[in-house]
């Protein structure tokens, strides 16, 4: 997959900040009250965060795919952004974990950012295409600038942009800065949930960065075959097998967004498939394929919901997933546009209009 293909070139709209512990909760809680909140004079007062805050919580909001900038026909100019679904189904009243306490849900978040289509092209470009052992700074700064040059398709970032995006990257993977102080380094822990997923590290040698390549202990092997499925989903593979070697190896699949090498990724998914009804390893002339049969919505959806093991959601997986929540769930649950946002009123109005003409 090639990166004008996977991803938006969205450079350096986090306002400097990395993804903090309860921001991706805060940003579908602020939408499902108010989609216009973010635009609001009002709304450092109201999220309790400061301006520039405000703006970056609704970007990572958008980057892992939780919010969806609504296409309301009435809001004119004003972005609006609503819940997608899958952010209802993980955080919504009958979400499979409100509070963010289970670790898959951080590799879920992950995934999410890394798929297509992705808004962090600096971040897709440092886990798909960056295969040195060990990087600074600006070793990857020149490897993403070469590799933006390539995309003619774009306009070229400044330099300084891209920079901002290594850092918040380094600051959301990497561990804590050793000169960093206990108080500082605790504090620095707590903002960054990222961290626990250890998929950035430092060489003890050179102090240099690197991925953490392998099995990952606390990747639970029902998110790396969702990833699978819905990245199946997302690359509209037309078939109802896929190449190990593909999810492996291929840019934007779940083995590069997780640093999984293919000997990894086959023996997760073969512990994974034993459990996982409707789904089977096979090898075709010794090259070992993932097969499902039903289609990869359903058993995406099921895999999720079997995981956390409570309440059923459906379609939040691959691109539906990312479509926003309709707005008569909203208003059954008293969320979303509020009787007083103007743009409701619009709506409604227009619609009892068609009403009253049929």
């Amino acid at each position: 997959m090639r990166l004008v293909d996977a991803a938006s070139p969205v450079f350096a709209r986090h306002e400097t900040f990395h993804p903090r512990y309860g921001w991706f909760r805060k940003a579908y809680e602020a939408a499902a009250e108010d989609p216009s909140i973010f635009s609001r004079e009002e709304a450092p007062v109201e999220i309790g965060v400061g301006k520039n805050m405000v703006r970056s919580i609704r970007f990572w909001g958008l980057a892992a795919k939780l919010l969806n900038e609504d296409a309301h026909p009435s809001a004119g100019r004003t972005r609006q952004v609503v819940p997608a679904r899958f952010a209802y189904a993980l955080f919504g009243p009958s979400g499979w974990d409100p509070y963010m306490e289970d670790r898959g849900t951080l590799w879920l978040l992950h995934w999410r950012m890394m798929s297509p289509p992705c808004r962090l092209p600096v971040w897709w470009l440092a886990f798909n295409d960056l295969n040195t052992g060990e990087f600074c700074e600006d070793d990857l700064l020149s490897m993403v600038l070469i590799a933006l040059e390539v995309a003619a398709e774009w306009k070229d970032p400044s330099s300084n942009s891209v920079r901002k995006d290594i850092s918040a990257l380094l600051r959301t993977y990497g561990p804590v800065p050793a000169n960093a102080s206990a108080r500082a380094g605790i504090d620095d822990i707590l903002d960054c949930p990222m961290r626990e997923l250890r998929l950035i590290t430092r060489s003890p040698i050179s102090d240099n960065f690197r991925f953490t390549s392998g099995a990952k202990p606390s990747l639970p092997a029902e998110i790396v075959v969702f990833a699978s499925l819905d990245f199946v989903m997302r690359a509209k593979i037309d078939a109802n097998t896929v190449a190990v070697s593909r999810l492996s190896n291929e840019s934007g699949g779940p083995g590069r967004a997780f640093r999984l090498s293919e000997t990894d990724m086959l023996a997760t998914l073969e512990s994974a498939a034993e459990d996982i009804p409707h789904l089977s390893l096979s090898a075709s002339v010794g090259a070992p394929f993932l097969s499902w049969s039903i289609p990869p919505q359903e058993l995406a959806d099921e895999i999720l919901n079997g995981y956390y093991s409570n309440h059923r959601h459906v379609g939040i997986s691959g691109l539906v997933g990312d479509l926003p929540i309709d707005d008569d769930l909203l208003d059954e649950l008293g969320l979303g546009r509020s009787p007083s946002d103007k743009f409701r009123q619009l709506h409604e109005l227009t619609k009892a209009e068609k009403d009253a003409a049929a």
